[in-house]
């Protein structure tokens, strides 16, 4: 069990908890169990890179997103890091990273990685509830691949919409749960194909996106944009589509002065 006190934390899962810590420096092998989080990594990064600069601008300018760093001096929060995977990416983009998760060891492993690779990234042991206690606000709030497996969904998405500041977007993304989540993310990824460990997922626990929209919304946030994401056998690849039946990404913003 991690070492970080989890106690008056509801959205932790004591069991999802103790399955990832466990994971150590196995976050960043490429054929281990978090290859398939390795490969939908690129499509993921692609679409936050997009709709960062469209939506906030570098100064007067529109920012370049085939710029070197286009999300430089952009606050950006990744809530349930894990190991960095999401992190570390983001961070080679130019943007200001803070990441947390409440398992102490996905925090050394993600740290141990970023310091061999030369980032600055600002890990922290720490709940969503935790960091919203402390009043802090950032450009951008990301709970990617997380939600699936947290206790409490709303209390999770209150404490997380609160720290989106005026004009600042919130990004969401999980499983749908549908009928073909459970045919692809269930039997073929855990039992056919073997990309994740048996169990891994919970088919009660995929939400839809009423479920994630309704309490981001009651918290003031609107929604501006919706993606799923496929996966391609032939091209053994992953790309955005209109399907949402079973991944799929929402981003939302704190309405503000714009």
């Amino acid at each position: 069990m991690s070492e970080f006190s989890t106690r008056g934390a509801k959205s932790v899962d004591k069991h999802e908890l103790a399955r990832f810590a466990k994971l150590g420096d196995g976050w960043w092998d490429v054929s281990g169990p978090q290859r398939a989080l390795h490969r939908l990594n690129p499509v993921r990064v692609a679409y936050l890179r997009n709709l960062f600069c469209a939506h906030f601008p570098d100064g007067a300018k529109p920012r370049d997103r085939k710029a070197e760093k286009p999300l430089a001096g952009l606050r950006v929060v990744d809530l349930g890091c894990g190991g960095g995977l999401l992190a570390e990416p983001l961070a080679r983009l130019g943007a200001h990273m803070t990441a947390i998760d409440p398992a102490q060891e996905n925090i050394l492993a993600a740290r141990r990685h970023a310091e061999a690779g030369g980032l600055e990234i600002d890990y922290r042991p720490l709940t969503v509830e935790a960091l919203a206690e402390s009043n802090e606000i950032f450009d951008a709030v990301l709970a990617m691949e997380v939600l699936e497996h947290v206790a409490d969904v709303d209390g999770f998405l209150r404490a997380a919409a609160s720290l989106v500041r005026p004009d600042g977007l919130f990004v969401g993304a999980t499983l749908n749960r549908t009928l073909k989540s459970y045919a692809l993310a269930i039997v073929g990824a855990e039992y056919v194909l073997r990309w994740v460990e048996r169990g891994t997922h919970d088919w009660a626990k995929f939400l839809r996106p009423e479920q994630l929209l309704k309490p981001l919304k009651a918290a003031g946030l609107s929604e501006i944009d919706r993606a799923g994401i496929v996966y391609q056998p032939l091209r053994d690849e992953w790309r955005l589509s209109g399907d949402m039946d079973v991944n799929y990404m929402l981003a939302l913003e704190r309405p503000g002065t714009k």
